[in-house]
């Protein structure tokens, strides 16, 4: 089943938008996703990289367990999901196609 977003398009003299579905086609849903998996990756080395820091200058005991946990946490609140990938590249389709 393929990714879909529905969004609202101003119709001049309504009050009212009209919703529009946008799909991704198998191929750009493949792309986002490789995308999206490869920023992730980024991201969670970075975490890891960035708790190591913060480790180091608040002179605290780099226990595996508590580094990755700390990087856990970092990677969550940074992570952008592939839902979200998926989302924008319909909003970017959306766009191109009624001309945002």
């Amino acid at each position: 089943m393929a990714f879909s977003k529905t969004f609202p398009r101003t119709i001049e003299g309504s009050n009212f938008p009209k919703w529009e579905e946008i799909f991704l086609t198998e191929e750009e849903e493949l792309k986002v996703e490789k995308e999206a998996r490869e920023e992730t990756i980024k991201v969670m080395k970075e975490s890891i990289d960035d708790t190591k820091k913060i480790f180091k200058e608040k002179q605290l005991k780099d226990y595996q367990t508590d580094l990755i946990n700390m990087a856990i946490a970092l990677f969550e609140k940074r992570a952008s999901h592939t839902v979200f990938w998926k989302e924008s590249k319909c909003k970017e389709k959306f766009d191109k196609e009624f001309g945002k």
